[in-house]
């Protein structure tokens, strides 16, 4: 019965402690999800500002430089 009991509270210690490194891990991942999506967002508005001042220059280029 004493042998049973530590093995338990040994697969308990086991559990506890992946428990703690799964958080953790989760923690850092979200952070990671937080940064990447922040990039995302200023990259996405370098394109949309880079977009729109392709259309304005093409917009003053005259008609047969287009052809």
């Amino acid at each position: 019965m004493e042998a049973e009991l530590a093995r338990l509270e040994e697969k308990v210690n086991q559990l506890a402690h992946v428990c703690r490194q799964l958080r953790t891990e989760n923690q850092n991942l979200r952070q990671q999800l937080l940064e990447t999506s922040q990039e995302n967002l200023q990259l996405k508005q370098k394109v949309d500002g880079a977009a729109e001042r392709l259309v304005s220059i093409l917009a003053k280029l005259p008609e047969e430089a287009c052809e």
